[in-house]
């Protein structure tokens, strides 16, 4: 049992209130600690924290801030096997997925933006007898809040670009998740980084996401997470002119075409729908095959499915863990129930899995494959964020385009092809921010993220981050 604290100032403070939640392990279904309950109290002293702080960092040099984030990426890989085991014994997550890669990854986020700070270039433009240039300028205090799936690697992604612009940050981790979090804190101390540029609150959304997000200090808010918190933040953001970037929910598709390298493509679909129990908004959820091949892949990926292991996330051997909460494991589970009254066929999973002592009370899903379902149908028009998928097979390029687009999402897709000029054309015509082509999840940290529709507002990564977390002024001579 251990108890966490708010992190603000550079210290680890108890919330207000001196009220707590319960955190659980997800893979035992225990309560492994105490969090803070915070309230808008310890908000307003970790905005106040940041605002002091921020003349301090925006004036701190290039080369001294890079010095700082790159001594945090080191910090976490110094720090690799515990916070591994911690993400894990939080998330419900493998040891092994925390330690290849969310934790890298984490560490990957800071040295990334150590190295773009100093790259980071204005525009200028001349004209006859004029000379005009643009300076991007950090905002101030600017607002993070992060999703449960991966609860270190996201919380850097944002937090790592606002420090390299110049901010000071007010972070928020998921309640779900907040213990990687929490050790981030002292890894930034050791690594320098001067108190109140960093603040983490943790608690409730409608508690202290929604104090975040109304502070009139804080100007910019990044947001991951569901569509529904999305869409309240915007409501609430928008009439106080804040900036926002919101990376919202998915329901990709994976497109298999008859022509792929099919042992590559089948290998990486178990992976892209299956990985971390499905809870992935890049995960691949409606599965679209070729008609030749649709028998020959139904057969052969049901089989690798089955393969899959599921259980003690700590064991190796295991390929699966637990999903991240109970809630959600009801939600899951309910959205199969739905998925069969809507006249799906379970081909594989489909329940609950008993996992022996002292891991039987934890929260196990089986991976569950289906098919059988119209495109209209809420199974595959809504997000369930599990290890649930749907297959389907398609006669011609312009039925399954009509298939892929058709909802209300758009945030990546997968394309197997061998046909150049039929990649092209998919790449063009998917409604998504990101497309991948014979791959998943190869991610360039140069390029922008983000989705279209439903799956968000706004792009992270590469400039796109740092442009967020800036504000552009122009100056004209004359």
């Amino acid at each position: 049992m251990h108890t966490i604290q708010n992190f603000i100032n550079g210290a680890h403070v108890p919330p207000k209130n001196g009220l707590y939640l319960d955190n659980f392990n997800p893979a035992t279904g225990e309560i492994s600690g105490k969090i803070p309950d915070s309230s808008m109290e310890d908000v307003e002293d970790a905005v106040r924290a940041a605002a002091a702080a921020f003349p301090v960092w925006v004036n701190t040099s290039l080369e001294h801030k890079q010095e700082i984030l790159i001594a945090i990426a080191n910090g976490i890989l110094q720090n690799l096997d515990m916070l591994a085991e911690a993400e894990s014994a939080d998330s419900g997550k493998t040891v092994i997925t925390a330690r290849t890669i969310d934790i890298p990854r984490a560490a990957l986020n800071f040295k990334f933006f150590a190295t773009g700070l100093l790259h980071f270039a204005s525009e200028s433009h001349h004209a006859p007898g004029t000379l005009s240039y643009t300076l991007r300028q950090p905002i101030g205090v600017v607002g993070c809040i992060s999703p449960w799936n991966l609860p270190l690697y996201l919380f850097s992604w944002k937090i790592a670009p606002a420090l390299a612009a110049g901010n000071c940050v007010v972070g928020k981790p998921s309640e779900v998740t907040p213990l990687t979090a929490s050790l981030l804190g002292d890894i930034c101390n050791a690594a320098g980084l001067p108190p109140g540029v960093l603040n983490i609150v943790h608690g409730l959304g409608p508690q202290v996401g929604e104090a975040i997000v109304r502070h009139p200090k804080i100007k910019a808010i990044s947001f991951t997470g569901s569509t529904r918190a999305g869409a309240e933040i915007a409501r609430i953001a928008a009439p106080m002119f804040k900036k926002l970037s919101l990376e919202l929910g998915g329901k990709n598709p994976n497109l298999i075409f008859a022509d792929c390298d099919y042992e590559k493509m089948l290998e990486t679909t178990v992976r892209s729908s299956f990985n971390n129990q499905g809870q992935i908004c890049l995960c691949g959820s409606r599965i679209y095959v070729e008609k030749s091949i649709y028998p020959k892949f139904k057969k052969d990926f049901v089989e690798r499915v089955q393969e899959l292991k599921i259980g003690n996330p700590s064991d190796p051997i295991n390929n699966l863990g637990a999903v991240v909460s109970k809630l959600h494991f009801e939600k899951v589970l309910h959205c199969i129930e739905l998925a069969k009254e809507e006249g799906g066929i379970i081909l594989t999973g489909g329940t609950a899995i008993q996992i022996p002592t002292p891991f039987d009370k934890g929260w196990y899903i089986a991976p569950t494959v289906i098919e059988g379902l119209s495109c209209e149908c809420r199974t595959n028009q809504e997000e369930i964020f599990g290890p649930v998928v749907t297959i389907q097979p398609f006669d011609q390029d312009a039925e399954v385009l009509e298939l892929a687009n058709n909802t209300p999402y758009g945030l990546s897709a997968t394309v197997w092809t061998n046909n150049l000029q039929r990649a092209h054309f998919f790449a063009e015509n998917l409604q998504t921010g990101i497309v991948w082509v014979n791959t998943w999840m190869l991610r360039d940290l140069r390029t922008p993220f983000g989705g279209v529709k439903n799956s968000g507002v706004g792009r992270e990564g590469g400039w796109e981050a740092l442009r967020f977390f800036t504000e552009a002024k122009n100056v004209t001579f004359g």
